[in-house]
């Protein structure tokens, strides 16, 4: 049945998204398959999906947000707003498989990792659709030169600032999904009558997913700490992946405007191999600043609990 429900919801999302240009066809038919996994593999359990579709949704609305400034810089991203299934897979694929590893070994060290996933790969969306508004030439994470608007391993103050509000947003969220049983103590303390606090606690229970699903969910940190796991990692995976981005991340010289880009074409012409490692495209970059963000929140969130 959760894997029914997680495929229904998920082409909901994942074809809304295809409308709104948010995602290729490619990217809409990953994410229908991830949220899926999501979804399904923990029994029903909302503090996955729920984290996915925040991170999907908040990451989708902000590259929205003043559009037509940033599309000079997308010109140079191997990436655009409109996500393939590359970029789906890379962003939410380590998230996928430890949904996978929790449904054959229920362990808390998957909802951590899990979480850490998408704290980084949020902040690292986060500080890429809100840094490139910044009225300020960002600096090289390696010289701290100033560099041009876009350029990999750049950062800026907006930008970071961005990626911590994003980090700290998805360890808020972990934490008010596993807070589940509370819902409906917390309506009554808000007077809102029993009928409805009913609902609320019944929405909460949903929520929660089967026993199976919720049985080996962390439940027991404050929002602090949960705060303190989100805001860290993701913090720390965004500059790993602007760190990757500045030294191995495969980049390009356009002969025309000299300009370093992720993109084998730009200004109408080919352009020219430059730095990096052959496979450490952009997907690279970002599967592997979040596994490092997921291992930092699972042993953060251990040591915590």
């Amino acid at each position: 049945m959760y894997w029914g429900i997680g495929a229904l919801g998920a082409a909901l999302v994942a074809g809304m998204a295809y409308r709104k240009q948010s995602l290729s066809l490619s990217g809409m038919t990953a994410a229908i398959l991830m949220g899926t996994v999501y979804f399904g593999a923990a029994q029903g359990a909302w503090f996955w999906f729920g984290l996915l579709l925040l991170f999907f949704i908040s990451s989708s609305i902000l590259s929205k947000v003043k559009a037509e400034r940033k599309h000079e810089l997308e010109k140079s991203y191997a990436k655009t707003g409109r996500r393939d299934a590359g970029q789906v897979f890379a962003n939410g694929g380590a998230g996928m498989a430890a949904c996978l590893g929790y449904a054959i070994w229920p362990d808390p060290f998957w909802a951590y990792f899990v979480l850490g996933t998408l704290a980084a790969v949020t902040a690292d969306t986060w500080a890429t659709e809100l840094g490139g508004l910044s009225r300020r030439q960002p600096r090289s994470l390696l010289t701290w030169r100033p560099v041009p608007a876009g350029t990999s391993g750049g950062v800026s103050l907006l930008g970071s600032g961005a990626a911590l509000l994003g980090a700290l947003m998805i360890g808020g969220a972990g934490w008010l999904l596993l807070a589940w049983p509370e819902w409906e103590s917390w309506a009554v303390w808000l007077g809102l009558g029993e009928t409805v606090s009913g609902w609320v606690g019944s929405l909460g229970q949903f929520a929660g997913g089967s026993r199976e699903g919720s049985i080996a969910l962390p439940m027991g940190l404050s929002l602090g700490q949960w705060l303190l796991i989100g805001g860290t990692s993701g913090f720390v995976g965004a500059y790993v992946d602007s760190l990757l981005g500045a030294t191995v991340q495969r980049m390009y010289r356009c002969p025309v405007c000299d300009k370093q880009v992720e993109v084998e074409a730009h200004c109408g012409k080919p352009t020219l191999p430059d730095r990096g490692l052959v496979w450490m495209n952009n997907d690279a970059v970002n599967i592997l600043s979040a596994l490092a963000a997921g291992l930092i929140a699972a042993g953060l969130g251990l040591w915590l609990g």
